[in-house]
């Protein structure tokens, strides 16, 4: 079972993303505060869910959080400044948007930027260790997906109902026979020279 919290006793934030990987759509990034005493065994780090259970224990943090947000970087930000000052932007965005200021945050990875005065811990594979950073990353994943198969009826022909974005063989073949949609990060090596390989 996932720690409650790194810091008990003060109140803080676990932060994820999801879709940093992708060629096209945004990346979405969470922040999301749990409280004291909150107890959900199933929850885990989103990669190592199924779909079913990930949409499952989304309706239950965002019941339960006593505050949560999620933030799309769009692949224009993305192209402008990169995808991990997008990553850590958006973090900060949905943090600006929670109702309750943390004294501590808590990320997924090894890279963060300061947020204003309140200290932060950045933790390797983060989202199968603490339960705020486990929901943030469930939270990322679900709505990043939930907009990607909006996207796909938008712009039919590569899959992204299915492969959310991801490089897969049939969004290379689509790249190659569609070209790109105003959804690709151009700055990503595939978008720039689609191949199949």
């Amino acid at each position: 079972m996932l720690a409650p919290f790194m810091l008990p006793g003060i109140v803080e934030a676990g932060c994820d993303e999801a879709g940093r990987g992708c060629l096209a759509g945004p990346v979405a990034c969470a922040a999301v505060i749990l409280p004291e005493g909150f107890v959900c065994e199933e929850l885990d780090d989103s990669k190592r869910l199924s779909e079913k259970m990930r949409e499952r224990l989304r309706t239950i943090i965002e019941r339960e959080a006593i505050s949560w947000s999620v933030v799309f970087v769009s692949p224009e930000e993305i192209d402008k400044i990169n995808i991990l000052n997008a990553s850590i932007t958006g973090m900060h965005r949905a943090l600006d948007n929670l109702i309750l200021r943390p004294e501590h945050i808590i990320v997924d990875g090894n890279k963060f930027h300061p947020y204003g005065d309140i200290p932060y811990s950045t933790v390797v594979k983060g989202d199968g260790k603490f339960m705020s950073i486990a929901a943030a990353s469930i939270l990322a994943k679900t709505h990043r997906d939930e907009l990607m198969r909006k996207l796909a009826d938008e712009y039919p022909g590569y899959g992204w109902e299915k492969n959310k974005g991801y490089p897969t063989r049939q969004h290379r073949e689509a790249l190659l026979k569609c070209g790109l949609t105003p959804q690709h990060r151009r700055s990503y090596a595939p978008c720039m020279q689609p191949t199949l390989f």
